[in-house]
């Protein structure tokens, strides 16, 4: 917080923490309209006068360059290292509003402004900077696009190849060297990529203009995603949380403007683990995911063994891997028969992988297992192999959960190398067992799926006693398949027992209301019998 103390002819400028300043109010007051309305009345008065300029531009440092411009009658010299301070300073305190177009402060900025095009790369940056600390500063934000669309505007120079070929001599109508010895620490850096850590700075807000900027001036995708996933990967950068979290999330928004061609899986991966490291919302995360099982067919195994939030239930996040298969589903049908052959090896290696983890719950296993169809392999070998070694590593499996892992394997697509094998093996029941276990597990998916097409088609019924059956017969069926190990028809069942459980109880509240009411209904006339209204019907 600034203050600004006026006392007979004098101004005294303080800001927290610093030294204050002594000026003459009919000076500044004379350029500056906004001094000259609060103290244009009040400069003779003997009174002590305390006036709060909230968040004065730039504090004591912009405050004195005004001044500075005010004693020297309306003349200072424009810099790009100054020329953004003053513009907001002007602006703030009013400067030329009354005044000759001359000394008009704001007009002086902005047409110095007109040869942005000739600064340097690090003047650019300065200026960069200045802008997004005055934000929400006056006309601060004015600036900060013009200096935003001028750096995009060099990028996307074709001879540009280092940042420092151009001069903020605004006479000369030509770019020339700039000797900096900066340029000898960039020797190294790509042509395309040398700008990646000065533009580290941006904030949020700008970092989203600048990619939008880039996109709309045909800057190469490629070369876009390529800096959002470096700025991501920069961890050693000094940024409160929350603002880092804006970024990512705006990062992740802004990879829909991205042909998907220019971007890469291991880069998408990578913003991924940087995601998991900020407390963002579910919502983005999820949409990276979804993003990257569309392109799974493109990742390799060591980017699918990411470590488990969890480690006490499992070393990997399988639910993480199945989270990617289920979006290459989702996306299947445009898929060739090739990226399919590539996500099922993919799944295969990453099934060998994660089962000799001790660990991983059966339930989960199978859920990798069974996630693609077997459409998508061409061989069920190394399926058969990493089945094997989970058997291996959990011996304490019940029959049901070896039968369901175990029927997953397509015999017919083995080599004779693993049906020999399979043959010697104890782990896994005969052909015969499999296939009654297979017959049986059908005959109970065809039970369920009767049962419900009762339920939906007599979901209109209006007896008591017929929902009580209803009821019954759902919870033997739920009992059955709870015994057999299906997990996935349980949780549908569960919530249509739950559903039929209040029913009942509302048929129960209503027969209740109904008895209720008889007994204080008296018989009607005869006379009435024909107008007699009838009970409403009952609805389930």
């Amino acid at each position: 917080m600034n203050e600004v103390f006026c006392c007979q002819f004098f101004l005294f400028f303080a800001c927290s923490g610093q030294r204050k300043f002594q000026y003459l109010l009919k000076i500044l007051s004379s350029f500056s309209a906004r001094l000259g309305k609060l103290f244009g009345n009040l400069a003779s008065s003997s009174r002590k006068l305390k006036v709060i300029f909230d968040n004065f531009p730039g504090g004591s440092h912009v405050f004195e360059l005004m001044a500075r411009f005010c004693y020297n009658n309306g003349t200072i010299e424009i810099t790009p290292s100054n020329v953004v301070l003053l513009n907001c300073a002007a602006h703030y305190m009013e400067i030329g509003s009354n005044s000759s177009e001359k000394l008009n402060l704001g007009d002086q900025t902005e047409k110095f402004l007109e040869g942005i095009n000739y600064w340097t790369w690090s003047e650019l940056l300065q200026a960069l900077k200045q802008c997004q600390d005055l934000l929400p500063a006056t006309n601060s934000s004015f600036l900060l696009e013009k200096v935003l669309d001028c750096l995009v505007g060099r990028l996307t120079l074709p001879t540009l190849a280092s940042p420092f070929t151009c001069s903020s001599n605004n006479s000369s109508s030509q770019l020339s060297c700039d000797t900096s010895s900066t340029c000898s620490m960039r020797n190294n850096w790509s042509q395309t990529t040398w700008w990646f850590e000065d533009l580290l700075v941006l904030n949020a807000n700008s970092f989203e203009k600048v990619i939008r900027m880039m996109v709309s001036q045909k800057l190469e995708h490629a070369t876009i995603f390529r800096f959002i996933v470096f700025r991501l990967k920069s961890i050693y950068i000094r940024v409160r949380p929350a603002e880092e979290c804006r970024i990512t999330a705006v990062s992740i928004n802004l990879l829909s403007l991205f042909d998907r061609s220019s971007l890469s899986c291991k880069g998408l991966f990578d913003i991924l683990l940087a995601a998991r490291l900020k407390n963002l919302s579910k919502f983005y995360k999820l949409k990276l995911e979804h993003l990257i099982g569309s392109m799974l067919d493109q990742s390799t195994l060591d980017r699918l063994l990411v470590p488990s939030p969890q480690r006490n239930h499992h070393v990997y996040d399988v639910n993480l891997v199945l989270r990617l298969a289920k979006a290459f589903l989702l996306e299947g049908s445009k898929m060739s028969r090739n990226q399919w052959s590539k996500v099922a090896s993919l799944m295969d290696s990453y099934l060998i992988e994660v089962a000799p983890d001790f660990l991983l719950k059966p339930a989960k296993f199978a859920a990798l297992v069974m996630v693609l169809p077997d459409s998508a392999r061409e061989s069920s070998d190394r399926l058969y192999q990493a089945i094997d070694t989970y058997l291996q590593v959990h011996v304490q499996l019940s029959e049901e959960e070896k039968m369901r892992l175990c029927s997953v394997v397509n015999r017919d697509k083995l080599s004779a190398e693993a049906l020999e094998h399979l043959a010697q093996n104890s782990n896994f029941p005969s052909r015969e067992t499999l296939r009654s276990f297979i017959t049986q597990q059908s005959k109970i998916n065809i039970s369920i799926h009767d049962h419900f097409s009762y339920l939906k088609n007599s979901s209109q019924s209006t007896f008591h006693s017929d929902a009580k059956g209803e009821q019954e017969a759902l919870e033997q069926i739920l009992i059955y398949a709870r015994r057999h190990g299906h997990s996935k028809k349980i949780d549908n069942l569960e919530t249509e027992l739950q559903g039929m459980q209040k029913r009942v109880a509302e048929w129960e509240k209503v027969c209740t209301m109904m008895c209720s009411e008889k007994r204080i209904v008296t018989k009607p006339s005869l006379h009435g019998l024909g107008k007699a209204r009838s009970l409403p019907k009952l609805c389930s």
